[in-house]
């Protein structure tokens, strides 16, 4: 009994070392940095935020009566306001394109609730989906090419955000003339608007919000809708971001091509700037190439307005020096 008892007595001591050990060193690593954690109830810090009474769409009211609708709302509202950094990255990033996407909206008549559809369908990144949609509005090359966008090889104007901006606007128009609103209008860009109709006539109703649909496109317009919220009224939901943390438009100038560009990293170099920014500013240009196809086609290439011109020097590798490296084709620089 009595070696029992000092085994427990062992341990305990063991025990305590420890603990007292490691909030020492607890206190080491934090003394450093800007944030003090005080104990562990302050490492998770959740607020819940009370669903509106009323809430519109586009102009069409939201049915918060009705509890699944409620709930995914709810749902998502939780999920954008304790994803920190994916939400604090979209209202830093919308301030410089946002305010460019406007006017489009306003020239096609779309109501500009649907800027939000570009945040949750890219998170303004120019992303390319297993499906092969890709840029801010995830545009399919046959959609786009439909749309009045050129894809191919060395142009794509998908990644493009202002002319995709128009291109969502066309479809969202005739989406809206398909299907009578504007709910179901967005629904239709996540879905596809045959994709949207089928189900509408295989389930008898003619509302987004009537239809069971899979998991995507069950949250697709709550999404949009928390991310709403949460841009009109950011400290509401506890973004409060200093103004100069938004990233500002950058201020560009047009370049008018008229004739072919065989080497986009000498025609960088010939405006003062170097490949990566070109393509900074043009990420619609898919290969170290510009090919005017047809007569009279031109292209605006976009150049930023206040850059440091760089040295127009072109490093030489000697054979010594590419020893075991693979030395890239043009056709490799592009993604």
């Amino acid at each position: 009994m009595k070696k029992e008892i000092v085994f427990i007595l062992i341990i305990f001591i063991l025990l305590a070392g420890y603990i007292i050990s490691a909030g020492i060193k607890r206190k080491e690593l934090t003394e450093d940095k800007p944030v003090t954690l005080i104990n562990n109830e302050d490492l998770v810090n959740i607020v819940l935020y009370p669903l509106p009474e009323h809430l519109e769409f586009a102009g069409e009211k939201v049915n918060l009566n009705d509890p699944d609708l409620r709930e995914r709302l709810d749902k998502e509202i939780i999920v954008n306001t304790h994803f920190h950094s994916s939400t604090i990255f979209l209202i830093k990033k919308s301030n410089r394109w946002l305010p460019q996407m406007e006017p489009i909206l306003d020239r096609y008549e779309i109501p500009q609730d649907f800027l939000y559809l570009s945040l949750i369908e890219s998170g303004l990144e120019n992303a390319k989906s297993p499906s092969g949609a890709v840029g801010y509005w995830q545009l399919l090359p046959e959609t786009a090419r439909e749309l009045g966008l050129e894809v191919n090889k060395e142009v794509d104007e998908r990644y493009n955000p202002i002319k995709s901006t128009e291109a969502a606007c066309k479809y969202l128009l005739k989406a809206r003339q398909k299907f009578g609103n504007w709910t179901n209008a967005a629904a239709s860009y996540n879905i596809g608007m045959r994709g949207l109709a089928r189900r509408m006539e295989r389930q008898q109703v003619d509302s987004y919000y009537d239809l069971l649909l899979n998991d995507e496109t069950s949250r697709y317009v709550f999404r949009v809708l928390a991310i709403k919220m949460i841009f009109e009224n950011p400290e509401k939901y506890g973004f409060e971001i200093p103004k100069e943390e938004l990233y500002p438009i950058e201020k560009v100038k047009d370049v008018k091509v008229t004739e072919s560009i065989k080497d986009l990293t000498t025609f960088a170099f010939s405006k003062g700037i170097n490949y990566k920014i070109l393509k900074r500013h043009n990420p619609w240009l898919r290969k170290n190439s510009l090919t005017i196809r047809k007569k009279g086609k031109e292209y605006l290439i976009q150049i930023p307005e206040n850059h440091d011109a760089i040295a127009q020097t072109k490093i030489h590798f000697t054979d010594s020096i590419m020893i075991g490296v693979d030395r890239d084709t043009p056709e490799e620089w592009q993604p």
